[in-house]
């Protein structure tokens, strides 16, 4: 890109798009999560499964739990449509792409992908250039998280209406802030319209991790501090529980990876199965 105002998505972001389009591309049908997009947003060099990060025997549980979250939310996001909910925020978008894949479901909600300035301008770019449109429903909301704006101000003027009820999403984010950010957000988050709707990942302590998904968490951790972005958060279940319910969720869940795992792998006879390691967080707010 020439244009100075545009950055292309970090490295994570990049990586998960990748192993988006990677489980369509060598794990055999039925398909979790059809999403080669991301692929043709990134448009990595024609080398990029020969990545080490990409190698399909030694990434395939990292892969199925991106491709299983993923999918959990895009269910939730359906369900809550057809329950008349209209607005979908994502917190740290990145190369998401529910958009452009799913607009039988998407045009009938405002979307508003929040991200950084300079990466957000770098993705609608990519999306015209692809011939992707971008339609009147489709808010990419711009915020600079790094200079503290305050992102309910700037969804407010990109038209969220805070006193209509939402979906909010925030996926693989939580390990990146610190507890006292996380627990700002929440609280911004609860005080939404009553019905609103939050489904937060947060990353596991090492040791609750299943045994054989130890050593993957570790080179995903060396591998964020690495490239500076470096993991600093983990919560144990009760952990993310209090946190939701001191900044005044009065309901509140814990998702296990295991549970999506059964939910979208029981079946399969490949041997494809998540690692453990990433939780959800599901929580509302007060339905009056």
């Amino acid at each position: 890109m020439t244009d100075e105002q545009t950055e292309a998505p970090d490295s994570t972001a990049v990586r998960t798009a990748l192993w988006r389009a990677l489980h369509v591309q060598v794990d055999p049908p039925p398909h979790v999560l059809d999403d080669e997009v991301g692929l043709q947003l990134a448009a990595p060099d024609g080398n990029w499964r020969r990545r080490p990060d990409m190698d399909p025997l030694a990434t395939s549980a990292l892969r199925a739990a991106i491709v299983a979250r993923s999918r959990f939310i895009e269910d939730l996001i359906a369900e809550q449509a057809d329950r008349g909910v209209t607005q979908y925020v994502i917190l740290g978008a990145g190369l998401d792409t529910f958009a452009q894949r799913r607009p039988e479901v998407a045009a009938r909600l405002q979307v508003f992908e929040v991200d950084q300035p300079s990466p957000q301008a770098w993705k609608r770019h990519r999306l015209v250039e692809l011939g992707y449109d971008i339609p009147d429903w489709l808010h990419l909301v711009p915020v600079d998280f790094e200079a503290s704006e305050d992102w309910l101000k700037q969804l407010a003027a990109a038209g969220f209406d805070a006193s209509r009820p939402a979906v909010i999403v925030s996926t693989g984010v939580t390990m990146y802030l610190t507890k006292d950010a996380t627990a700002a957000t929440l609280r911004q988050i609860a005080a939404l319209a009553p019905g609103s709707i939050l489904a937060m990942t947060f990353l596991l302590p090492t040791e609750l991790l299943d045994d054989a998904d130890r050593p993957g968490l570790r080179a995903s951790t060396e591998g964020a501090r690495a490239s500076g972005t470096p993991f600093i958060s983990f919560y144990t279940p009760p952990e993310i529980l209090a946190l939701a319910s001191e900044a005044g969720f009065k309901d509140a869940r814990h998702l296990s990876g295991a549970s999506l795992a059964h939910r979208y792998f029981a079946d399969r006879t490949d041997g494809l199965r998540p690692s453990s390691g990433e939780d959800i967080l599901l929580a509302a707010t007060c339905s009056g």
